[in-house]
């Protein structure tokens, strides 16, 4: 049985050293119903219960966050075969169909979707080995000839079950998956450096424009019965978070830094004016979107003109859940276009559409990253670009467009029942408090460093990831002995790259 799997493997274009022995996926489960499809009927979203992981949060060989839907305690006790436990492998079924993850101790109680295979082990240790024997191009050339495309492309559970696995002996198993894990480690540090960087410049915003922090810290001084003086340095705390001796020692360390905050807390007024949207700081001024900003609407296409070619669309598909740039959302297009439709890296777009259950996509932001593989980028209909008439105002158009007024408002502006649509002048005529330039562009300057480097880190991730690429074969096929030096790898990713091709 060996040498015919082998024999199929080889096939396929893969290859094996010669004393590595071939199994059946079927041989490795812990029975013969260990591996079974998630939750066929999910019910509505239920804010209490169980997190539902789906195909959209498996990235990377990992769920990427908790998920955001989730089932009634009812709907998980009816599939509680596929209830996890904290030691299963996920295996995608449609989407990207034979990527999985790794499920770990703190997704036990969770459940899976229908379109993600729950697959239990004999030995659970061996998930590593076998998420990157199926992530390599032999495994995933095995799994597109076994595809049903009827209607979507699918992978079966019994075409899963009898994939060839090659199986090296413990120590080479054990080298190869720690070369591999540590590229993946780099990426998913990457990941959690740019949510905190993310997180960083919405909690500045939410503070600076939202609560107005700055601004109440100035009024409770002077209330207090303070100096103007005594209000600046409320609000510089305000800023920075530091105390009044934390000032001080900041003045007398880093003079320059200090002045720089002084500055920054002087564009805000010590008092607040009422408004159309409520109080808001005093000299800043109504506006809506349409006037500082403008919006254009994506290209519609026919699926004829999704050919190979140098244009690519950016489609629904580049918004991750919650807002934010995804990687692995273009669609290559031959189709003609207005030159407005284009997009740049750093422009902001918006959703327009959304076919999730808990709306968890439209009205959302992100900002676009360019994609060397292609010379132009280009909106779908799903798809709006936001152009303010201030580069500076980009930054603030991104944070308000993820604030919880912002959303409450698209989400109001969003109809249909299987797609949601968001209404056409839902952004265009949404009202804001503008402050002044002066303020914009000192906000500009504190969260342009930060997404800036968000970029540069994903353009370390995405080559790391085609290094991780490019060495899985020749480590799975024997053809590249070990690296040496892991570190060196994972520290200099393209000079690795091109030494292994």
């Amino acid at each position: 049985m060996s040498s015919e799997l082998r024999e199929i493997w080889t096939d396929a274009g893969g290859r094996a050293p010669a004393h590595w022995s071939f199994v059946r996926f079927e041989d490795l489960l812990a029975g013969p119903k260990s591996i079974a499809v998630g939750v066929m009927y999910p019910g509505s979203h239920d804010e209490s219960g169980v997190p539902l992981i789906k195909v959209s949060d498996v990235k990377n060989g990992a769920v990427v966050a908790e998920p955001a839907f989730r089932i009634s305690e009812l709907v998980n006790h009816e599939y509680r075969r596929t209830s996890l436990c904290g030691n299963e492998l996920l295996i995608t079924l449609v989407g990207n169909p034979g990527d999985c993850a790794i499920v770990d101790d703190s997704m036990a109680g969770w459940n899976a979707a229908r379109a993600l295979a729950v697959v239990r082990l004999k030995d659970p240790t061996i998930r590593p080995w076998l998420r990157y024997v199926l992530l390599s191009s032999t495994a995933k050339h095995l799994i597109d000839a076994r595809l049903n495309t009827t209607v979507q492309k699918t992978l079966n559970l019994k075409d899963i079950r009898s994939l060839p696995i090659p199986i090296a002996p413990q120590v080479e198993r054990n080298t190869i998956v720690e070369t591999a894990a540590a590229l993946e480690h780099k990426i998913n540090v990457n990941l959690q450096i740019n949510q905190t960087l993310e997180q960083m410049a919405q909690a500045i915003f939410k503070s600076w424009f939202v609560d107005f922090e700055p601004v109440k810290a100035k009024i409770a001084a002077l209330e207090a019965g303070g100096s103007e003086e005594d209000a600046l340095r409320a609000a510089m705390q305000a800023i920075s978070g530091k105390g009044e001796a934390e000032l001080t020692r900041l003045q007398a360390e880093q003079p320059e830094q200090y002045t720089e905050l002084r500055t920054t807390a002087e564009l805000f007024p010590s008092a607040m004016q009422e408004s159309e949207l409520g109080e808001i700081p005093e000299g800043w001024n109504v506006t809506r979107v349409n006037e500082i900003a403008e919006i254009v609407k994506g290209k519609s296409y026919k699926s004829a003109e999704l050919e190979p070619s140098q244009t690519a669309l950016v489609t629904l598909k580049s918004f991750n859940r919650g807002g934010g740039y995804r990687l692995d959302g273009l669609k290559e297009y031959t189709g003609k276009y207005k030159s407005q439709q284009e997009v740049m890296a750093g422009d902001l777009i918006i959703a327009y559409t959304d076919v999730t259950q808990a709306a968890d996509v439209i009205g959302k932001p992100a900002m676009v990253i360019g994609d060397e593989r292609y010379e132009h980028l280009v909106i779908s209909l799903d798809v709006a670009v936001i152009r303010p008439v201030d580069s500076a105002l980009k930054p603030y158009l991104y944070g308000l467009a993820k604030t919880d007024t912002f959303q409450y408002h698209t989400k109001a502006h969003t109809t249909g029942t299987t797609v949601l649509h968001l209404a056409k002048n839902a952004v265009p005529e949404y009202p804001l408090a503008l402050p002044s330039k002066a303020l914009i562009d000192a906000y500009a300057g504190q969260a342009t460093p930060l997404f800036t480097l968000i970029n540069e880190k994903v353009q370390e991730s995405r080559s790391l990831e085609s290094l991780r690429d490019t060495l899985l074969p020749k480590l799975l096929s024997g053809e590249l002995s070990m690296p040496s030096t892991i570190d060196q790898l994972v520290a200099e990713p393209q000079r690795a790259e091109r030494e292994a091709t």
